[in-house]
Parts: C-alpha cells; sequence; structure tokens
C-alpha cells in the first residue's frame, strides 16, 4: 500500500479536519499526488478533502463495510497517489458506543498499519501535554503515535514549554499552528458547512489552510512519518456485482443541497451496469433524458428549502416518476425532499408526512432489518446504517416501514418509507458494505427503461 498517515486527536474540536485539510493540500502543491480519507461516516470533511487534493474524498468505516474490507478500500482510493492522509474522527480510541473501539480512528490505523500524526489543541497546557501523550501512547501500544502537531499555540515561549513536554515522552514536534481564527472552516448545526455551498469561500479557506501548514509544518518530516510504514500486499476493492446490459439512466442528485454520498456508490452503480447522470434539484427542471431510476442522497435540504420548493416543475417530475413504480432511492435529505413539505416549504409529496426542523440530534449506528421487498432489498435482509440528522416527519414511517432495528432499552423501533418503487429513510448505509442492494436497484430500473424512453414517465 501506498505510504500513509493518520491525522488524529485526543478529542473533538482539537483541529484535525484543519489540520488534515491543510495537510492534504499542502503536499499536493508541493508535488506529491494525495489520497484523501476520513473514518467513519462523515460526509462533510471529505468534501474539504476533494478541494484540497482534486481527488474524491472516501470514508474508512469497519462498522458500515466490515473491517476485512478496509484495506482494500483504502488500497481502491489510493491508485496512482505516491501518499495518502486519513483523518481520524472524535479521539484517538473513540468508536462505536458500548464496544471496544470498533470503528475508531486507532481501530483503522492498525487495519491499514499506519502510524499517528497526533494533533493536541495547546490552549490551557503547559507540561500537563506530556501526561496526556504518554497515557495515549501507552493506551494502545499497537498504535503507533509517530509525531505531535501543537494547535493553537499562544506564544514562541509557549512553544518552548510545549516542546519540551514532547521531549520528556520522546515525541517529535513536526509542526506548531499558532492561533489564527483563519485557520478554520464554518460550521453549521451538523458540523462544518459543505464545501458545494461555500463555494468559492471554501476554496479561499482551503488556500489559507494549506499555506498556514506549508509555514508552521515540517512536510519533509510528515513524509517520513507516511514512509516508515512496512510494504502491504493489499488486494484493492472492486464491488464484484453482475451488470445488466440495457445500461439504464440514473440519477443521482447532487450540487448544494444533496451532498451526502460516498464515492463508491456511483462506481458500484457504474459496475452495475448503469448509466449514472447528475441532477441538480436546485437548477434543473427535468430529470435527465431516459431515467430509469433516481437516487436522492442526504444533505442539506432544509437549508436550502425554499429554492427547492420554487422549483415546481422538477418537484413535479419527481413525483410523476415516483407514482409510477419505477425505483427511487432516497436517505435522509432525499427523504426530506420527498416529503409533503419542510418547515412549510412544498416538497414533492410522495411521502405523506411534513418535515420541520428540531433543536435534537439524532446520531447513532443502527443495525436495521429489512421490513418489506422494495428495489434494494429482500425483507430480512440486514444493514449497519447511521442516522445523523435534526429534522424529523410528522409521519415517521409507512406501513410496512423501510427497517426495523433496536432501539433505546431494545425497544422496537420502525422507521422509513417501503412504497411502490420508493425506498426512503433517514438510514445512510454504504453502498461497499453491501454492494448487492446497489446491484438490485439496478436491475429493478430495467422494466423502466421503455417506458422512460417514450416519455410516458417524467413528460
Amino acid at each position: 500500500m501506498v505510504n500513509r498517515v493518520v491525522v488524529a486527536a485526543p478529542a473533538s474540536g482539537s483541529g484535525k479536519t484543519t489540520v488534515a485539510t491543510g495537510l492534504m493540500a499542502a503536499l499536493r502543491r508541493a508535488g506529491s499526488r494525495v489520497a484523501p480519507f476520513k473514518v467513519g461516516p462523515d460526509y462533510i470533511d471529505p468534501g474539504y478533502h476533494s478541494l484540497a487534493t482534486d481527488r474524491p474524498g472516501r470514508n474508512l468505516d469497519p462498522v458500515m463495510v466490515g473491517e476485512q474490507r478496509i484495506p482494500g478500500l483504502f488500497a481502491h482510493g489510493s491508485k496512482g497517489c505516491d501518499i495518502a492522509v486519513v483523518e481520524g474522527v472524535m479521539g484517538l480510541f473513540d468508536g462505536r458506543v458500548d464496544t471496544a473501539g470498533i470503528g475508531s480512528t486507532a481501530h483503522v490505523a492498525k487495519l491499514i498499519n499506519a502510524p499517528v500524526l497526533f494533533v493536541v489543541d495547546a490552549r490551557g497546557q503547559s507540561r500537563s501535554l506530556a501526561a496526556l501523550l504518554h497515557g495515549f501512547r501507552g493506551y494502545d501500544p499497537t498504535v503507533r503515535l509517530g509525531g505531535v502537531i501543537l494547535n493553537q499555540v499562544g506564544s514562541q515561549r509557549h512553544e518552548q514549554v510545549l516542546r519540551s513536554a514532547c521531549d520528556e515522552v520522546g515525541l517529535d514536534v513536526l509542526g506548531v499552528l499558532p492561533r489564527d481564527p483563519q485557520f478554520s472552516l464554518p460550521s453549521r448545526h451538523l458540523g462544518l458547512v459543505t464545501a458545494a455551498e461555500h463555494g468559492p469561500e471554501a476554496v479561499a479557506a482551503v488556500d489559507a489552510i494549506a499555506a498556514a501548514v506549508a509555514e508552521h509544518v515540517d512536510l519533509d518530516a510528515v513524509r517520513r512519518l507516511a514512509k516508515s510504514v512496512p510494504d502491504m500486499a493489499v488486494a484493492a476493492w472492486d464491488p464484484q456485482v453482475e451488470a445488466v446490459r440495457d445500461e439504464p439512466v440514473i440519477a443521482v442528485a447532487g450540487g448544494a443541497a444533496f451532498t451526502f454520498g460516498y464515492a463508491e456508490h456511483v462506481e458500484v452503480l457504474k459496475a452495475a451496469g448503469a448509466a449514472v447522470a447528475v441532477l441538480d434539484p436546485l437548477h434543473d427542471e427535468a430529470l435527465p433524458d431516459g431515467t430509469a431510476g433516481l437516487v436522492l442522497p442526504g444533505g442539506f435540504p432544509e437549508q436550502h428549502a425554499e429554492a427547492l420548493s420554487g422549483n415546481v416543475r422538477l418537484r413535479e417530475a419527481v413525483a410523476r416518476f415516483a407514482r409510477s413504480g419505477a425505483p427511487v432511492h432516497a436517505e435522509c435529505g432525499g427523504l426530506l425532499y420527498l416529503a409533503k413539505s419542510i418547515d412549510g416549504h412544498p416538497m414533492c409529496g410522495v411521502l405523506d408526512a411534513e418535515g420541520f426542523m428540531t433543536p435534537r440530534l439524532t446520531l447513532g449506528y443502527r443495525d436495521a432489518v429489512a421490513s418489506a421487498s422494495s428495489p434494494l432489498h429482500a425483507p430480512g435482509s440486514r444493514v449497519t446504517g447511521h442516522e445523523f440528522h435534526r429534522t424529523q416527519l410528522s409521519t415517521p414511517h409507512s406501513n410496512p416501514p423501510a427497517w426495523h432495528w433496536r432501539g433505546v432499552d431494545s425497544r422496537p423501533v420502525a422507521e422509513g418509507f417501503a412504497v411502490g418503487g420508493v425506498h426512503a429513510s433517514y438510514l445512510h448505509t454504504h453502498p461497499a458494505g453491501d454492494p448487492e442492494s446497489v446491484a438490485r436497484f439496478v436491475r429493478a430500473c430495467h422494466p423502466f427503461v421503455a417506458g422512460v424512453a417514450d416519455g410516458t414517465v417524467f413528460a
């Protein structure tokens, strides 16, 4: 596998995203071909990684796809590169709740045999940093802490004290970032504002972070650390699904409102024989010609509700398409788009439910069982997915729902809609964990190729 380094931290909010994104961009501008990765189910950080590297940002999530697939997915995403930078999630050892760190940054670092570059927010710390580093390094000696980046350093004197603390425990300082508000990315209720929404300002933010990292981080030392890994012969991930012959056109929503998708999703759709066409519901007024299937991924449609609602022609086209029985796969933001409304703004009206913002964050992995037959799943199919939203629906599911799972205190939960050809749910799934479900979706589009081609579905 390619030279590699994992960017981790003691806790969320330490500056992992800033350092990882800046490091990716700085290395690329210095001539490296950089493969970007993010641990866990995050969709927002990979958008900034893509800006930094001009490559698809990818996720490494053992919970969603199984730990046995992580090395192959890493090799797949690293093809053609000479260094990979993997941004961690939360604190180094924080994984799925009530497990022994499964899905944590440490777990992934071990699966790909990569050293860890440890980012520490140094505000309010001096010599106590030595104790913190000693504890993290000793907690699991099989995770190799290869160096430290000191973030939010207040002065030269502060830097000297922190460097001495690192020397006490024998860890090299590879970079020192001063306190500066420009070294950050804009926040929103679920984390950062997506790169697609932030537009030119996102590019400017990445430029500023890249310049800061190039000035304050020893890039040669980072390269040496990334190179200090054993050779590993790993077969790159391949979806290995049976392809249909008729190449049905599958429209996949994108643009600023629908940014929560995995790069592997489109790759599996294509491997299964689909012709993928990108659709922007903020601007496009019709489905792509020949559309036989529709994918509506997650995102922040609630932030663009007025504009989405104003695109009446597309909303009506999507409603006609869904009511024809053609396959529609909607996750989270896509689910909201199919509802009657979002915070009072009319949407497609495919689902008998109203969407609205709440102050409560719903977050976590779910071990779900498909409740009904759909274009994606046979009844009884099992997946592990992830919820991440502050919206709710007035009617949380159809009868039968899309999913059942065990909630708090093992109480049964019914969630999502399996209505005709529509499978709509708050649950995000990763196609690499179940590529056959994507292939099943493509096969389900086959009967609708001719019907759409003569204009009877979406005209």
